[in-house]
């Protein structure tokens, strides 16, 4: 007896699934149902044997994957032709036999019959349903000329294709297109090709792409990225927008797939060593070397002529699918994707992500179970950190060469289905307050407030809800710290913009602690992370996310003296009292600690009255005053600076900022000689911080040059800023707002000017 492998076939468990994995590597046509009517045929022949599956793959240079719903519709056929063989009356006509007079027609009948259901059901069952539909009308016509004594026995005939024609008709397959029928001939393979859609992938990448564009589709945006190309649709049947992403890889030529495939065949020989893995950068540009040269003298060898150009690409191709983690890559050098997140059970579920101008969005890329399994095996040689079921939790950091993401992970017991992964991805420049102000999220004076606190070296809490800006927010802040001031960074994924502000000039020390959600590994206590701050000499100290006992450590280095620098961190909290309430309550700070913090910023999402769209926006600046024992909201212990109004979207000052009332602007003011007991010279910096960053806004909007606003730029600017205020003191013997806003706002002119002269 043959086996189904040695028939070219084999049933592959996903999941709670199966597929049938069809090897066509020897086929002399193509593997496409939609294309190609022997294709058809087999896949029911396959079908007959295995009708219990849930997805079709075939495997030839390529991996065409059919997925459940095309797949059922093949079974339907399947089980009508299985039905049909199986009932001997029907191909062999004995029913119509038994009438007398239809020997001169039995034989013509039977070949009909037997054409339609051991040819055409399988080949090409639209076909198969407007036969039969013309053998009825045909039959009918013919009644009148047939004699007296078949009549009988023909009758019996037509009821016998008008069965066939209801069972068929019944199939899902006919009803898509029974309508549109019209003119239809017999292997047309048109209709075919509008139901039946394979994802298609080189057979390297396990990862599927839903090639075909639905047809019920409105096209909204369109750019590319890294040579893939990216599609926005909206989809009518669908609240969320599809991101149709075309990789380079799935535009390759026969020629240059042919070299990759030769090449990635070699190059699987020299795995990585794991030590490797501890340097992704290096371990990168080697496989990127040796692959270049490699691709280069295959296409020598096999006459295949290849630019310099298309020779890097499929270098970077090759380390995509080698070392590296193939389409995640395109998605997160993707600077509009905000997250991406892969659901279990993986090869069921497309990927999503959260898109800048689109919001949510489902893609068309489907993730292998092979691909999720070999990324959890590098994320945990990457990061150092266990991950399997006694530790079913991974928060890790991926750095790629266009890219920075922070990633959690988490398999089983935690997730009862396995593999699941989140992915999200930071700005590759540091964001600042200008940026911030020009999509909104604050306005110029409360960039102003934030720059004039950070100078003023308080303790700052930026809060929110997941996804609210908060360390994003966190970050631009730390490009107002002066670069004359050393900082140190303590988190546990690497989440903050270090690397970038180092390249800038800036005298910075990251620091990677334990992660709360890990058991046991070599990384030290993020708590004795950041007492192991204090004894690294004066500096700002800057906790990525307070999550657990960190925050006692942190309360305390507040309270012993790091308050000589800023100190700032993230936490989550939907307000002032909700982050009092995490810190004293949750995280067991005691009340009177929580008086060290001195500014708390909330940033949460706002939805628009149609809950489609949603945007980041800084809600509220409080201050934590200190009179209060127990509890700061019966004894007024919030003060609010800065607080959002729906109606103009937008923060606006209080009252008490108006009139001055605020302990800690006042403290600051006490440290400076000009400005002790004069709140109109403090609020007029304030205002002159603010000035300055709506003036850069606006030269960049003017000019098109964004580039002012980002990090390098910024940080140029706030330090002339600074230089300006201490020649104007020296000179003029007070911080006069008009003269520093006049000099440094020449010094911009002269600036962009140069820029627009390079």
């Amino acid at each position: 007896m043959v086996s189904a492998k040695e028939r070219g076939y084999e049933v592959v468990k996903e999941g709670q699934e199966q597929a049938l994995r069809v090897n066509a590597e020897n086929w002399a046509f193509s593997p496409s149902i939609e294309g190609n009517a022997l294709t058809m045929s087999r896949t029911i022949d396959f079908l007959v044997e295995v009708p219990n599956v849930s997805r079709i793959i075939f495997v030839q240079r390529r991996i065409y994957s059919y997925d459940f719903d095309q797949t059922q519709m093949l079974i339907e056929i399947s089980n009508l032709y299985k039905r049909w063989v199986r009932q001997k009356n029907i191909i062999s006509l004995t029913n119509v036999l038994v009438y007398p007079g239809v020997n001169p027609f039995i034989e013509g009948w039977r070949q009909r019959v037997q054409y339609i259901i051991l040819n055409l059901i399988k080949s090409d069952p639209i076909g198969a349903y407007v036969e039969l539909i013309r053998a009825i009308r045909e039959e009918n016509v013919r009644t009148s000329r047939i004699p007296l004594n078949a009549i009988e026995g023909q009758k019996k005939f037509i009821e016998l294709l008008e069965e066939m024609k209801n069972m068929i008709e019944n199939t899902k397959l006919i009803n898509l297109v029974k309508n549109n029928l019209a003119g239809y001939h017999i292997g047309d393979r048109m209709l075919y090709s509008l139901i039946f859609r394979p994802a298609i992938s080189p057979d390297f990448i396990f990862t599927q792409l839903m090639a075909r564009i639905p047809l019920d589709s409105e096209q909204l945006d369109v750019y590319t990225v890294n040579g893939a190309e990216v599609n926005i649709y909206r989809i009518e049947k669908d609240i969320k927008y599809l991101y149709h992403l075309t990789p380079p890889e799935f535009k390759l030529t026969e020629d240059k797939y042919e070299l990759l495939d030769l090449a990635r065949m070699v190059l699987a020989e020299h795995k990585p060593r794991e030590e490797e893995f501890l340097d992704p950068e290096k371990m990168r540009i080697t496989f990127f070397n040796i692959g270049r040269d490699l691709l280069q003298e295959l296409s020598q060898t096999k006459g295949i002529e290849v630019s310099y150009n298309e020779l890097i690409d499929l270098a970077n191709i090759l380390v995509r699918y080698t070392v590296g983690f193939g389409l995640i890559e395109i998605l997160l050098s993707d600077e509009k994707v905000q997250d991406v997140t892969i659901n279990s059970p993986i090869g069921e579920n497309p990927v999503f992500l959260v898109h800048q101008d689109f919001d949510e969005c489902v893609t068309n890329i489907i993730p292998s179970r092979e691909d999720a399994e070999g990324w959890a095996s590098k994320f945990r040689i990457l990061s150092g950190r266990p991950l399997d079921e006694a530790n079913p939790i991974l928060d890790t950091e991926l750095i790629l060469p266009d890219s920075r993401s922070r990633v959690a992970i988490v398999q089983k017991p935690l997730n009862p289905f396995g593999l699941a992964y989140a992915f999200r991805r930071h700005r590759d420049k540091p964001w600042t307050l200008a940026l911030f102000i020009e999509n909104r999220m604050l306005n110029p004076l409360a960039a102003g407030l934030i720059s004039f606190l950070i100078d003023g070296a308080r303790t700052l809490l930026f809060a929110g809800t997941r996804s609210s800006g908060k360390t994003s927010l966190l970050g631009s802040a730390l490009v107002e710290v002066m670069r004359k001031y050393r900082i140190i960074t303590v988190e546990d994924t690497l989440e903050l913009p270090t690397e970038s502000l180092r390249k800038l000039g800036y005298n910075i020390q990251p620091m990677k602690v334990r992660s709360a959600l890990t058991k046991g590994g070599s990384e030290i206590a993020a708590d004795e992370g950041i007492r192991t701050t204090l004894r690294m000499g004066d500096s700002s100290l800057i906790v990525g996310e307070i999550r657990s006992s960190e925050a006692f450590a942190l309360y305390e280095a507040m309270r012993i003296g790091a308050l000589a620098n800023v100190v700032a961190g993230t936490i989550h909290g939907d307000s002032a009292y909700g982050v009092f309430d995490r810190v004293v309550n949750d995280l067991k700070v005691p009340a009177t600690s929580f008086k060290a913090t001195d500014i708390i910023i909330i940033s949460n999402p706002v939805k628009s009255p149609d809950g489609l769209h949603k945007w980041r926006r800084v809600i509220s600046i409080t201050e934590v005053r200190k009179h209060w024992e127990r509890d700061p909201i019966t004894e007024k212990g919030f003060v609010e600076l800065m607080k959002y109004n729906p109606g103009t979207d937008s923060l606006e000052p209080t009252a008490d900022l108006l009139n001055g009332d605020s302990e800690i602007i006042k403290g600051i003011a006490g440290n400076v000689r000009e400005w002790v007991g004069n709140w109109d010279l403090v609020w007029d910096n304030i205002l002159l911080r603010a000035k300055m960053k709506e003036t850069l806004v606006r030269y960049a909007k003017e000019t098109k040059d964004h580039d002012l606003l980002e990090a390098k730029f910024t940080i140029n600017s706030n330090d002339m800023f600074h230089r300006i205020s201490d020649k104007v003191l020296d000179e003029a013997g007070k911080l006069d707002s008009r003269r520093i806003f006049f000099e440094w706002e020449e010094w911009l002119k002269r600036k962009v000017k140069e820029r627009k002269e390079l």
